[in-house]
C-alpha cells in the first residue's frame, strides 16, 4: 500500500546577521534537521521559504519570507510548515503564541522538528508547557542580549570604540608607542598634554588618514587602547 502523500513546506530563521553567509552553518543545521524530520515523519518538503538576521521577536506577518510561503501555501496544498526547534518560528512568547493562533485559524500548523507536538497538542499541561518554555526562550535571548550590550560597553569605555574600524594599536603600533613614550617624556616629571602630544606625533611626520595631526581625543585613545 503506497504511502499517504503528506506535503509540507520548510522555515529556516537565523537569528541574526551573524548568522548569515556562505561560511555560517546555522542555515545547513536547521535545513538538516527538517530533511530528517520530514524523512522519518513521512513529510515531502515541497518548498523552503527564508527569512535572514529577522529577530525571534518580529511578527510573522512583518517577515518577508514568511509572508511569502503563507501567500504561496494558499496554492500549493500544503498545510503543514517544518521549523527546525520552537524559537526559529518565534523566541518571543507573545509572538509565538500569537502566531500558532494565526496559522490554526486558517488550518496551518506549525511543526519544530525537535518537538514535533509542541503546537498541537492542546491539553492544559501542553499549553502550560508552550508557555514556560517559550517563556524560557525569551528569558535566555534577553540575558545574552544583555551581557553582549555589557561587553560592549566595557569594551568601549576602555577603547574609546567597539565596533568598526580596527583601533591604531593595530593598524599603526608604532604610532601609539610613540604617543605613550611622549606623553611621558616631560621635563621635571609629569606628563605632556594631549595636545602637546599630538604636535609632537604631525612634527615627526605621523598624521591621520586626512593628513592632519592627531585630535586630542584621538590621542587618548591611543593611550588607552588595551589598557583594561
Amino acid at each position: 500500500m503506497a504511502k499517504a502523500f503528506k506535503p509540507a513546506v520548510a522555515y529556516l530563521r537565523p537569528s541574526s546577521a551573524a548568522n548569515v553567509g556562505a561560511d555560517k552553518d546555522s542555515d545547513k543545521r536547521q535545513r538538516a534537521a527538517i530533511e530528517a524530520f520530514a524523512r522519518g515523519s513521512g513529510f515531502t518538503i515541497l518548498a523552503e521559504y527564508y527569512d535572514a538576521a529577522v529577530s525571534g521577536a518580529d511578527h510573522i506577518d512583518q517577515r518577508p519570507g514568511f509572508v511569502q510561503m503563507l501567500q504561496r501555501l494558499a496554492s500549493n496544498g500544503a498545510r503543514a510548515i517544518i521549523v527546525e526547534s520552537p524559537d526559529r518560528f518565534a523566541r518571543d512568547l507573545a509572538v509565538q503564541l500569537a502566531g500558532h493562533g494565526m496559522l490554526k485559524s486558517l488550518g496551518m500548523s506549525i511543526i519544530p522538528a525537535s518537538a514535533p507536538d509542541f503546537f498541537t497538542e492542546d491539553t492544559p499541561t501542553a499549553v502550560l508547557v508552550r508557555q514556560v518554555l517559550g517563556a524560557i526562550s525569551q528569558f535566555e535571548k534577553a540575558g545574552v542580549v544583555a551581557k553582549l550590550a555589557a561587553a560592549r560597553k566595557r569594551k568601549r569605555e576602555c577603547e574609546g570604540r567597539c565596533e568598526g574600524r580596527k583601533p591604531l594599536s593595530i593598524t599603526r603600533p608604532e604610532v601609539v608607542a610613540l604617543a605613550r613614550k611622549l606623553r611621558r617624556r616631560k621635563p621635571k616629571g609629569g606628563q605632556h598634554s594631549l595636545r602637546v602630544v599630538a604636535s609632537e606625533l604631525a612634527g615627526r611626520g605621523f598624521l591621520n588618514e586626512r593628513g592632519k595631526p592627531y585630535a586630542a581625543k584621538t590621542v587618548a585613545s591611543m593611550l588607552c587602547q588595551n589598557c583594561c
